[in-house]
């Protein structure tokens, strides 16, 4: 379910998930927490929806108001089904779907028909269980979705049935509510991924593990590299087990060295414990 979140904010959050932004980036231009984003994306298994559209064969919301105006007037359906081009009997099942001639209302029939009409089919994984065990098997021996699409159809080349894209694959491992492959199948997957990421999903296009305006060590001057004058510093951060973590510090000509237990890893609290040497400081 949907934290309270608005069909705008919905469509926001899947237009940067398609382009790649991260969970938490798409959160905080919405001011939603994270953990809401994820909800979202989670119920597709990161595939993004197709937008819904209503079938013409079906009536619209414009001819339920036709039917519900013949009805207040005592039209018969005979009479209605003429006005609409519809035949007798689809206007009669309408009407006696949502509540006969005494309840009729055009908007909550059409929001009901709307609702109900989410019949999403069923996959070829679903229906045919050799199919199935097939797919399990090979995901087991660490096969990629991509691999065991392209050997089924050189498998079974004239028979359609035992045939399935590797998006079907994905879907049914991401979107559990499928129940179709077991979610234990998942730890087989390569990437070790629990939602399907856009292709442009990159580091390159997000900060995570990025320093912000960084210079690269490339850029240091030579009197630096060769070790030459005294008082150019080299800093790093050595994590340990339960989130422990010592920041050092090395001078580059003596190889002097400070070895600091900082709280987090964060970059505030090690410049913190370095206050003399920051400004010289490299990394």
């Amino acid at each position: 379910m949907s934290p309270g979140l608005s069909d705008f904010e919905k469509e926001e959050i899947w237009r940067g998930w398609k382009s790649g932004k991260s969970l938490k980036s798409i959160g905080r231009s919405l001011g939603r927490a994270n953990t809401h984003v994820r909800m979202v994306v989670a119920a597709t298994g990161g595939f993004v929806p197709p937008p819904r559209r209503r079938s013409t064969g079906v009536l619209s919301r414009t001819e339920r108001e036709e039917i519900s105006r013949g009805v207040a007037a005592g039209d018969s359906m005979r009479t209605i089904a003429v006005s609409l081009k519809r035949a007798p009997s689809t206007v009669s099942r309408e009407i006696a779907r949502h509540g006969g001639r005494e309840a009729y209302r055009a908007d909550p029939a059409d929001t009901r028909a709307w609702s109900s009409a989410r019949r999403p089919k069923r996959c070829r994984l679903a229906t045919n269980h050799r199919l199935k065990r097939i797919v399990a098997r090979k995901l087991r021996l660490q096969w990629a979705p991509e691999q065991i699409s392209g050997w089924l159809k050189e498998q079974y080349p004239d028979c359609l049935d035992m045939q399935i894209s590797h998006e079907t694959i994905y879907r049914s491992l991401f979107i559990q509510a499928r129940g179709v492959l077991k979610k234990e199948l998942l730890g087989h997957l390569r990437t070790r991924r629990t939602l399907r990421r856009s292709r442009h999903a990159t580091l390159r296009k997000q900060s995570r593990g990025q320093i912000v305006d960084a210079i690269s060590i490339r850029d240091r001057p030579a009197e630096i590299e060769d070790r030459a004058i005294p008082g150019h510093w080299e800093g790093d951060l050595i994590a340990g087990l339960d989130h422990s973590y010592i920041a050092t510090l090395v001078e580059r000509q003596s190889r002097f060295t400070m070895l600091v237990k900082v709280n987090n890893k964060s970059s505030p609290e090690v410049v913190r414990v370095f206050p003399v040497s920051r400004s010289r400081a490299s990394r």
